[in-house]
């Protein structure tokens, strides 16, 4: 199957992805209520001892990270439903390309996920969140968000060709992502966590991609914020975009073939 096949056999089992979310709404309500809830506790709750009104500015690309990051879980469950639970047998009698059915899922989870932003930078605007750059870096922040959603969401196709139940996938697809999202620069600035910390915390994709969005949407951290210093931090941008790049690279071809070897059982 050529590359043409593998595109068009995604596109077709990305519109069944969707027709089967729209069909069952109530399991987006997780995805997008998740964001909502965070922003407000984290603005209301923690933001008052953290900068106040200064904290929302920097709290809404942490936010956006978190949110993508923790939605390739959604990639982890949903692929591993399909696979232990006889779809993906269906699919393999079906003359179509094997890597389709893994972009399909891919390219389901990064629309409900452009959702997912649009929320979120709705919700903020809604609690005084403003964007203060210029249109190009607006421009170039929305591309990385949705490039590092499609990069991670090969995470969570790796996870589910590696569990064995739909119930594993979901563990799973959660555990790695809580020491990720918050050993990072997301909630507060790298350089004020724990010393033994901040070197994962500098370099985490995670705080790449938060300090990129705050950076690209104009953002400065509170007053009392220390500024986060070395390479990552000071070429946010650049190494955001790195690491989606890495990602993808070393994922997708682990995802693909693990669903090779499934397929040949």
């Amino acid at each position: 199957m050529s590359a043409l096949a593998a595109i068009r056999d995604g596109k077709t089992i990305a519109r069944r992805n969707l027709t089967t979310l729209r069909r069952t709404p109530g399991a987006l309500v997780t995805g997008f209520a998740q964001p909502i809830i965070f922003v407000l506790i984290l603005a209301f709750v923690f933001g008052g001892a953290l900068g106040g009104k200064d904290y929302r500015e920097f709290l809404i690309g942490g936010i956006l990270a978190q949110t993508l990051t923790f939605n390739s879980s959604f990639t982890a469950v949903y692929l591993a439903k399909d696979l232990h639970q006889g779809m993906v047998d269906r699919f393999r009698v079906l003359p179509m390309s094997r890597i389709g059915v893994i972009l399909g899922r891919v390219w389901a989870d990064l629309m409900t996920s452009m959702v997912s932003i649009m929320i979120i930078l709705i919700c903020g605007t809604a609690i005084g969140w403003r964007i203060n750059g210029d249109p190009l870096h607006i421009a170039l922040t929305l591309f990385l968000l949705v490039l590092y959603t499609f990069a991670i969401s090969w995470v969570g196709a790796v996870i589910a060709m590696t569990a064995r139940s739909v119930e594993v996938a979901q563990s799973l697809g959660l555990l790695w992502l809580f020491p990720v999202c918050f050993i990072s620069g997301a909630f507060v600035s790298a350089d004020m966590l724990p010393a033994s910390l901040q070197g994962f915390a500098q370099w985490n994709p995670v705080t790449a991609v938060a300090t990129a969005a705050r950076h690209g949407f104009g953002n400065v951290p509170p007053e009392n914020f220390q500024v986060a210093t070395g390479w990552p931090a000071q070429n946010s941008m650049l190494y955001a975009f790195v690491c989606c790049a890495v990602i993808i690279a070393v994922f997708a071809p682990i995802a693909s073939a693990q669903y090779r070897s499934i397929s040949r059982r």
